[in-house]
């Protein structure tokens, strides 16, 4: 007789109960046996399959009583019934408390991960700010990562763009070197930062060390939210200037008052009274979840970030707040207050688990009302849109884009992407050309191309393709640092390419270093040795080059983007070739139109034969006046 259906409590579908001897019916028995054993005490499980990889990874108050219900695969949802049928073996630890077992839990989730867990997939640590400690004059900068070096860390920041809006209100407000230590060394005159008002050129002894200390003391004050009494001090210092009829000076003043007031206005949203919290909304969708976080730190809106963690469609919305809590800050400090959007599964256990942690009280609170509320409403809202985002894409066009953020280390998917190449023969009309990408693909309307001047610091010899590289590069970011400093306009790449090698990977780098640019991924892409498509060689900072292979998408996708800037770079060389061989020497002589120049042709038989012509046979031309000829002969004669 065939098994027959029982009704599922979870809602999903009907449980046929198996025949003894199936794979579910050994991993229910193998849990029974297991289950025997255990103690009534608080502690970690682990589901192992057959080759010893971890399944699931759970916690819990009492053991013996928790893992047991996993036998009960009647109950259990379709997900934990496949998780049960291809178990095979079971670990288990046991803690002192509950408290312990759910951070040992959230530790082996990120160490494991496990195929039946919700997975965060974050491996991206938070930005910083730093003000250096280790020189006379402190260097503003991003930092990342492991808090070595002396000096003042503030943040962490939701990504590298609010940290740049950030930095650029330093340096505008302020007038804080941004440049390395070298680079400041270095210097005989001021940068184009002086020229464009965002540093005091202290390495060239524009500015004393008691009066640029004052400034940082100044930039300290605001990044710890104190930017009110910054902004009162300097209207006072405005109008005395002002009164002083120190014009220039007053205008100083203005100017860095107005860099305060406008990153005041980006602020959008924020918490009044609440000095270091985060906000966190999620919004589930066709078994798909996002969750924003949005940072708050010294009373200003450090920005936000969007997550999509990988979890079963069945999971409810309280279960995936409450597994993202722990793994999120599992490698990162909470802030005080955390303002959620829906109360989290088990939220007293992990308050007192994050507050373990951060070795200070954690609390959560589920605002209703008030100015909290309008933040995690905003928030909430912002997941939506961006849940609606994902599920609108390709899930290979969001794959690949991933892997090209993976590949050059970038925050997330690349948005724009520019690739530059240059073009000439051996010197003569020497180009260079600059394609943009981004996930709809190309943006022709946003290509540019660069006559190569041969001027100033980048002069570029003929042929000398390293020089050409840094005049491009030089024009593109140098315009990039005066029309959009704060780049909130959509005009600078997630990612540079260029077209060779090594060496110009490090002029594109030495072209950055100059501008005070640390922050913007920049690589070169290269053929092999035999120069074939297929083999090109990735050449990245600090790293090893790269060689990918044949058959992977990245690498087809970074061909493409390869050819496309050769194909703008080729044609743009060419047209300017056949403009400059369709010209005449005689077009370079005023008064000389197509008529005229049409007889001297026709007389003479090339431009080279009337340049060689004496004033007498010039003027026996007809429609060539004695004034006219007298002209011609002069061109050619240097008269």
């Amino acid at each position: 007789m065939a098994p027959q259906p029982v009704t599922d409590p979870q809602g999903d579908e009907p449980f046929v109960p198996q025949p003894a001897g199936t794979a579910l019916e050994r991993g229910a028995a193998l849990i029974r046996t297991h289950a025997r054993t255990l103690p009534n005490r608080p502690g970690v499980y682990r589901m192992l399959d057959a080759r010893g990889d971890a399944l699931y990874v759970g916690k819990a108050r009492d053991l013996k009583k928790r893992v047991a219900t996993y036998a009960q695969v009647q109950k259990l949802p379709n997900r934990l019934r496949r998780m049960v049928a291809e178990t095979t073996s079971l670990e288990v630890v046991s803690t002192h408390t509950e408290v312990e077992a759910l951070l040992l839990e959230i530790n082996l989730i990120k160490r494991l991960t496990p195929r039946y867990n919700l997975l965060l997939r974050d491996d991206k640590s938070f930005p910083n700010i730093l003000l250096t400690g280790d020189h006379p004059f402190p260097q503003v900068s991003k930092h990342r990562g492991s808090k070595g070096r002396k000096g003042e860390y503030f943040g962490p920041f939701a990504s590298a763009g609010a940290v740049n809006r950030t930095i650029t209100t330093l340096q505008k407000a302020f007038l804080l070197r941004s440049c390395s230590d070298p680079v400041f060394q270095s210097r005989t005159r001021p940068c184009l930062q002086f020229q464009i008002k965002r540093c005091s050129a202290p390495c060239v002894g524009r500015i004393s060390e008691q009066d640029y200390a004052a400034l940082v003391a100044q930039a300290r004050q605001f990044l710890c939210g104190d930017s009110s009494e910054i902004q009162t001090q300097m209207a006072a210092a405005m109008q005395r200037a002002a009164d002083a009829m120190d014009y220039e000076a007053a205008a100083g003043y203005r100017d860095r008052l107005r860099a305060l007031t406008q990153v005041q206005a980006h602020q959008g949203i924020n918490l009044e009274g609440v000095a270091d919290a985060d906000v966190i909304a999620a919004h589930q969708e066709g078994g798909h979840s996002c969750i924003q976080v949005f940072f708050f730190r010294g009373g200003s809106n450090f920005g936000n970030r969007a997550y999509f963690p990988a979890h079963d469609r069945d999971m409810a919305l309280p279960f995936v707040i409450a597994d993202f809590l722990g793994q999120f800050y599992e490698s990162r400090p909470p802030p005080p207050c955390l303002f959620l959007s829906d109360v989290p599964a088990e939220r007293e256990l992990i308050e007192e688990a994050l507050s373990l942690s951060a070795g200070r009280r954690v609390h959560i609170a589920v605002p209703q009302r008030g100015a909290k509320r309008q933040a995690v409403e905003h928030a909430r809202a912002n997941a939506r849109e961006a849940l609606a985002r994902r599920l609108s894409e390709t899930s290979s066009q969001r794959r690949l884009l991933q892997s090209v953020a993976d590949l050059f280390g970038l925050e997330g998917p690349p948005q724009r992407i520019e690739v530059y190449d240059n073009s000439h023969i051996q010197g003569a009309s020497p180009y260079g050309a600059m394609i943009v990408a981004g996930p709809e693909g190309f943006r022709k309307n946003s290509y540019r191309k660069f006559t190569i001047r041969g001027e100033g610091d980048a002069a570029s010899a003929a042929g000398d393709d390293y020089a050409m590289t840094r005049e491009v590069l030089t024009r593109r970011f140098s315009r990039a640092l005066r029309e959009d400093p704060a780049r909130d306009q959509g005009t600078w790449p997630d990612l540079v390419l260029i077209d060779g090698g090594p060496g110009q990977l490090a002029a594109g780098l030495s072209v950055l270093a100059e501008l005070g640019i640390e922050d913007l991924a920049m690589a070169a892409i290269a053929k092999g040795t035999d120069r074939d498509a297929g083999r090109e060689r990735i050449h990245l900072p600090g790293r090893e080059p790269v060689t990918l292979p044949a058959n992977d998408p990245v690498l087809y996708f970074l061909q493409r983007l390869r050819d496309e800037a050769h194909r703008f770079a080729i044609g743009t060389h060419r047209a300017r070739r056949s403009k400059l061989i369709g010209r005449s020497m005689l077009d370079e002589i005023a008064g000389i139109g197509s008529a005229r120049k049409r007889a001297l042709l026709h007389h003479f038989g090339s431009a080279r034969n009337v340049g060689r012509a004496g004033l007498a046979d010039l003027e026996a031309v007809p429609g060539i006046s004695k004034a006219v000829a007298r002209k011609i002969y002069d061109h050619f004669h240097g008269a």
